[in-house]
């Protein structure tokens, strides 16, 4: 069973902190609450027991790995077979003998034997993070509790319709600036190391005065020659400093922020995630969880780190006895429309459903956004291919020239 470290506060604010064994975040966040503590951050350190084998490196390349469509695949037959009322044992064993993906029946088979021993669903998914989110299990866990389970899975899995949309929506539309990026990159690199250098070679040979543009780009070409093994070294080891960088806490909060002030994508980022944070808070609640609890799970489960953050502070100004309302607007992170549909939800006590018109409108907006993407870069792609090809003729092309006029002039 997963142990788990957490930090929290009592009634009297003083600071709690401590580790414990549970099934998941969820249930740590659960049994916390229970005893009056609010939690503020939760993270697994170690496991005590754990069924799963470490597949081998020939499974990893040969056996397909898990991918969304397989758990929105088996979020939709469960709402199905349990809507009809089929035992879960039996409906575990039909999904795990209709399931295309080998590994993926191999979790329903663990989710099968931890039930065999005793454990709830929810219990059982949380051994598997990779494949359930902490949101999923403990939305399972909700549903186990209400007796609502097939409304539960119904609404996971349009959740996660949703999610898989967006994601698809955007590698289409940044799937052509890319390729045209990747191919002025490589052509950069040709020119620089083979063209150039050639180049270089026939106007040293007729002892004249080039223009500067072309003797930047000679001593550019020459400098990459000589050290493209160190500018290699650099690249790739700057490569895997980012990435380390981004994935510490200080360096994903950081990236995360400067990802919402991005030319172009960040307005769209920002709709989605302010949509993703609307449709997940309005299930959490319309499932019956309480407002701390479901900012908590809101918080863990988020997306990008600057919002993640600023609803943690949000749950801190309402257990403090602040409104719902007042603590969105403190965050600076929401637009007036959804600020404006909060305070009406406040008031008329509405607020799920209006949480859920808010994601409906910031996820059309978002599809919008994404079909326009290529439409917005477009003009700019065109703007660097025209620049690079104006700097090559005026660096190659123009010495080239003028040394064939002088040529036949002397002729």
């Amino acid at each position: 069973m997963p142990v788990y470290t957490y930090r929290g506060r009592s009634a009297d604010q003083s600071p709690v902190n401590g580790t414990m064994e549970a099934e998941s975040p969820a249930d740590v966040v659960q049994q916390l609450v229970s005893k009056g503590i609010v939690v503020v951050d939760v993270n697994a350190t170690r496991t005590v027991e754990a069924r799963e084998t470490v597949p081998s490196w020939h499974e990893r390349f040969t056996v397909r790995r898990i991918k969304d469509d397989d758990v929105i695949l088996f979020t939709r037959q469960m709402q199905t077979l349990q809507r009809t009322a089929v035992p879960i044992m039996r409906a575990l064993t039909g999904l795990q003998e209709s399931t295309s993906n080998p590994r993926f029946a191999d979790v329903v088979a663990d989710l099968r034997y931890n039930l065999d021993q005793g454990r709830e669903l929810s219990a059982a998914m949380a051994r598997h993070p990779k494949v359930f989110s902490v949101f999923y299990v403990a939305m399972i866990r909700v549903g186990e509790l209400s007796g609502r389970l097939a409304e539960v899975f119904n609404r996971l899995f349009v959740h996660l319709e949703f999610e898989k949309d967006v994601r698809g929506q955007i590698r289409s539309a940044l799937r052509y600036p890319a390729f045209v990026l990747i191919a002025a990159a490589v052509a950069l690199v040709i020119l620089n190391m083979f063209v150039i250098p050639v180049f270089a070679t026939v106007f040293a040979g007729f002892n004249a005065q080039l223009p500067l543009v072309t003797r930047l780009l000679i001593g550019f070409s020459n400098w990459t020659v000589r050290w493209w093994p160190l500018l290699a070294v650099f690249a790739i080891g700057g490569w895997f400093a980012a990435r380390a960088a981004v994935r510490s806490g200080e360096g994903r909060y950081w990236w995360d922020r400067q990802k919402l002030r991005l030319p172009i994508v960040g307005e769209i980022i920002m709709k989605a995630s302010l949509a993703r944070f609307s449709r997940s808070f309005s299930l959490a609640s319309q499932s019956g969880i309480p407002v701390l609890e479901a900012l908590t799970l809101v918080a863990l489960t988020a997306d990008n780190a600057y919002i993640s953050r600023h609803v943690e502070n949000m749950r801190d100004g309402i257990e403090h006895g602040e409104s719902l309302h007042r603590c969105a607007v403190s965050s600076g992170v929401f637009t007036p429309v959804v600020l404006q549909m909060i305070a009406v939800g406040e008031e008329t006590g509405e607020i799920d459903s209006l949480l859920t018109e808010i994601a409906g409108m910031y996820e059309r907006e978002t599809s919008y956004d994404i079909k326009a993407i290529s439409t917005k870069i477009e003009p700019i792609l065109l703007l660097l291919i025209a620049l690079l090809v104006l700097i090559l003729a005026l660096g190659i092309f123009l010495p080239m020239w003028s040394l064939g006029a002088a040529a036949m002039g002397r002729t």
